[in-house]
């Protein structure tokens, strides 16, 4: 069976528009909350491919009454129709590109806000400073982008590096943004560990995963085996001496999820509630695609320095991206501070080009 047109896919495209706003109204006067965020999904998607698609239709239209009037013009009327029809020309070009990158298949979590985890991995107390500052440069890069942060768990190492550490970030583009993010960082620097001056190799992991709503995923309370006990490490009081912390374990799946920040023991289940229902989703996301080992290791994979997708040299005041060639920069000290576009626009740059290319094709 012969692919679809670019017309005839956007002439669908156009139809389908027009349901999902027609739906929309009705989904708003029934108060229908979980399909009126579908439906606002979707139609934020179709919107600039909409707009893109009339001007284009618009300018063909340009070009072809301007190439009909050509026929019959003389002198100067011939020179700006001929004119006419190379600038309508030239904006069809412009916008079937356009359309053939908005026309590219969508990762079904754009949109949604994010759940980064961030671990110390291979270096003992060093990659755990390390993994701290990871968990500080996304905090700054969050408020560089505009988007909210909320801490949901910060466990602290002896040298007040981090064990392991999360937080929910909530912006439009957050998931786009932050889901390259996710694998083996290495640093290679001098520690405070060391002594003698030399520089090791440690490493932390990222893990970025799609905060998931109560519709996404249901959980039968019955599988569920809720610990709580009494906090341990830094806090207040109260977090320290009474039995606030809560370790939620999915029996069928085996997740385990324990949350002690927070003062109350009804506040740590809600944390620990958001975050499992992420990791299910993941999960589910994963299985479905029959992925699901490989995807974890193309994250994370063993936590090792020979897994890394980029490298922090700081005698060198370098930071490289080992998945795209030649982007290297050295400009660290920035990078920390939250200054990471330049390395995420790369990467989208170049998942785009790939998808342009036909590596990873397929429609919605």
């Amino acid at each position: 069976m012969a692919r679809p047109t670019l017309d005839q896919r956007l002439d669908a495209l156009e139809a389908e528009f027009a349901v999902v706003e027609a739906d929309l109204t009705e989904a708003a006067s029934n108060n229908d909350g979980g399909r009126l965020r579908d439906l606002s999904r979707r139609h934020r998607d179709l919107v600039p491919i909409m707009d893109a698609w009339r001007a284009y239709k618009q300018a063909r239209e340009d070009r072809a009454t301007a190439t009909e009037m050509l026929a019959d013009a003389t002198g100067d009327d011939r020179e700006l129709l001929r004119e006419e029809v190379d600038s309508a020309a030239a904006t069809m070009e412009r916008l079937e590109a356009e359309l053939q990158t908005l026309l590219l298949p969508k990762d079904p979590n754009d949109g949604r806000n994010v759940i980064m985890e961030v671990r110390g991995a291979e270096g003992g107390e060093e990659a755990n400073l390390f993994a701290r500052d990871l968990f500080e440069m996304y905090q700054r890069y969050a408020a560089r982008r505009g988007w909210k942060v909320e801490v949901l768990s910060f466990d602290e190492s002896e040298r007040q590096g981090v064990n392991e550490a999360s937080m929910l970030v909530k912006g439009e583009d957050a998931w786009r943004r932050m889901s390259i993010e996710g694998g083996v960082h290495r640093v290679q620097r001098v520690p405070e560990t060391e002594a003698k001056g030399r520089i090791h190799t440690s490493s932390a992991t990222v893990t970025v995963l799609p905060e998931a709503e109560e519709v996404d995923i249901e959980i039968d309370q019955n599988d569920l085996k809720i610990d709580v006990y009494r906090s341990s490490g830094p806090g207040g009081q109260s977090v320290n001496t009474t039995d606030s912390a809560v370790r939620i374990t999915h029996l069928p799946t085996g997740i385990v999820v324990a949350m002690q920040d927070e003062k109350s023991q009804i506040q740590n289940r809600a944390r620990a509630m958001v975050v499992l229902r992420s990791r299910l989703l993941k999960a589910k996301q994963d299985a479905q695609e029959a992925e699901l080992s490989s995807q974890r290791r193309s994250q994370v994979g063993s936590g090792g320095r020979a897994d890394k997708i980029r490298t922090y040299n700081f005698k060198e005041n370098r930071v490289t991206d080992h998945r795209v060639e030649g982007l290297t920069r050295y400009n660290l000290e920035a990078v920390l501070a939250g200054d990471l576009d330049e390395f995420t626009d790369a990467l989208l740059a170049e998942a785009r080009a790939r998808q342009l290319a036909g590596e990873d094709e397929g429609l919605r």
